[in-house]
């Protein structure tokens, strides 16, 4: 799967909070939110216009927001923590940093308590 079919994948996939996220799933889909972000911000910047591409680029960013957080928790999963955990990225540095280690880890190889290995799947 591509990085674009990731990306609507995961979109689609917005309700679900339930379930695990591979490490693929989720740093493709944050690799097209940044990108996204990185051309709404150099259109933000052209004089005359640029306003108007940064309305709609923290529209868009406001969109994504339930999807990214949806496939945070879902990845958490993956490696066995609850989703709660997602709340340590408001403690600062330390709590961000201990969130991306978890993230890049691997997840937990067969099932676990929030549902079968995705890779199997």
């Amino acid at each position: 799967m591509g990085l674009i079919e990731n990306f609507i994948s995961v979109l689609k996939n917005f309700r679900n909070f339930s379930g695990r996220a591979r490490r693929r799933e989720f740093w493709l889909f944050y690799l097209c939110f940044a990108i996204i972000n990185v051309v709404f911000q150099v259109l933000g910047a052209i004089p005359g216009i640029g306003s108007i591409f940064g309305i709609i680029g923290g529209l868009v960013s406001l969109v994504l927001l339930l999807p990214s957080i949806a496939v945070a928790i879902r990845r958490l999963h993956d490696i066995g923590r609850k989703g709660i955990f997602l709340l340590f990225f408001l403690v600062p540095l330390v709590g961000q940093i201990l969130l991306i280690i978890w993230w890049v880890k691997e997840g937990d190889s067969g099932p676990n308590s929030f549902g079968p290995d995705p890779k199997a799947a």
